[in-house]
């Protein structure tokens, strides 16, 4: 083994600067790959928080608006009745503003609301007020204390008064989702006593569909899950990952290609050095661990620098997010969230490449033939 480090340190010494060049394509390949893992990680999170924040776990659907008494089960940490109307809001202009119009869904909520959906200012609502948000709030050019106006789908008109905006992160839900008294929806929709369902808050959230079909066996709801309103989302964020890993790998490939080419082009100048230190007694195993030293230590090297790389570049983008339009991307920050699990198998993946890398050249190595060299 000591014979073989020698070898090994004295190659790469001798080829500092390609060896340098090799472990920073290394390194560059895991800080990217890690990087946009842990990015990814972060939209993920983040958009399924920011989506959570105004959406139910469970959202249970009254069969019968009349009778939909209160839901049990052990996961609820808060339910609130609902009934839900799609309405178009309007706002007269005044001398400093335009008109505003756009359309909205307006969720009438009761009791416990303020529990079902923590953070985002429900507690502002009182008879014959709207929580609107932000981005539908923008849209209206609408302001805390100002008239506006819903149109339902029956053609009755009723008046309310904005009291505050909330801001989730998910455009999608605060450029179209109003919240109003379960009393004011019911008036607006002509259904005064009516309960459209309920929206349920839940201790662990990914417990959500068995708590939804346990309740739907009664009878009297039919149950939809977050996951199952958002599907399409989570199936298009997982099947991304995949996609972005699989081609940010191709650079880690690239780099392993890099290091197989130090040690081919090693052994093609130190061919007559291989057959000299074999006439001596070194045997072709001997030879050949050295040569597998070199690759471990440029593949432990790059790994390990690239590993520090993501790290730091991750912490750094966590610490200063990037904008995006939220109206591309449905949260206006990039999150980060940094997985050590991704870190341990893009490590491991690397260096695997890299010894895969370097068996070409050990069989090079290996097939050196002394006494045709020195002839």
């Amino acid at each position: 083994m000591r014979f073989a480090w020698f070898l090994a340190s004295k190659h790469l010494r001798f080829r500092k600067t390609q060896g340098l060049i090799t472990i920073l394509g290394v390194a560059a390949g895991v800080m990217v790959l890690t990087t946009a893992l842990s990015l990814t990680n972060g939209f993920t999170q983040g958009l399924i928080d920011a989506t959570l924040r105004a959406v139910p776990h469970v959202t249970l659907t009254a069969i019968d608006p009349y009778d939909a008494p209160r839901p049990r089960n052990p996961q609820i940490i808060a339910e609130t009745p609902v009934l839900i109307a799609k309405a178009l809001l309007t706002r007269r202009a005044d001398s400093s503003r335009r008109a505003g119009v756009d359309f909205g869904t307006i969720i009438g909520v009761g009791e416990g609301a303020t529990e079902v959906y923590p953070g985002i200012g429900l507690e502002a609502l009182g008879p014959g007020k709207l929580v609107l948000g932000s981005a539908l709030a923008a849209s209206l050019g609408a302001w805390p204390g100002d008239t506006l106006y819903a149109l339902s789908v029956n053609q009755k008109r009723r008046a309310f008064e904005m009291s505050a905006e909330f801001t989730t992160g998910n455009y999608l839900i605060d450029s179209v989702f109003v919240f109003a008294r379960i009393d004011d929806v019911g008036d607006l929709l002509g259904t005064p006593g009516a309960i459209g369902g309920w929206h349920l808050r839940l201790r662990d959230p990914d417990k959500a569909p068995e708590v939804a079909r346990e309740l739907e066996a009664g009878g009297k709801y039919l149950a939809r899950t977050w996951q199952e309103a958002n599907r399409t989302l989570i199936e298009q964020l997982a099947l991304q990952k995949k996609v972005i890993g699989i081609v940010v790998f191709l650079i880690v490939v690239v780099a392993a290609m890099g290091i197989a080419n130090v040690l081919v082009l090693i052994v093609l100048e130190k061919k007559a050095d291989i057959a000299i230190l074999r006439v001596l007694g070194a045997s072709a195993g001997q030879v050949a661990a050295a040569f597998a030293l070199e690759a471990v230590i440029l593949g432990v090297t790059g790994v390990l620098l690239g590993d520090l790389l993501g790290w730091a570049l991750s912490t750094y983008l966590s610490l200063h997010p990037v904008q995006i339009p939220g109206e591309l991307y449905f949260i206006t920050k990039l999150p980060v969230k940094m997985e050590p699990a991704d870190f341990a198998w893009v490590s491991g993946l690397a260096f695997v490449m890299v010894l895969v890398a370097a068996m070409m050249p050990l069989r090079r190595v290996t097939k050196v033939k002394p006494g045709l060299v020195l002839r």
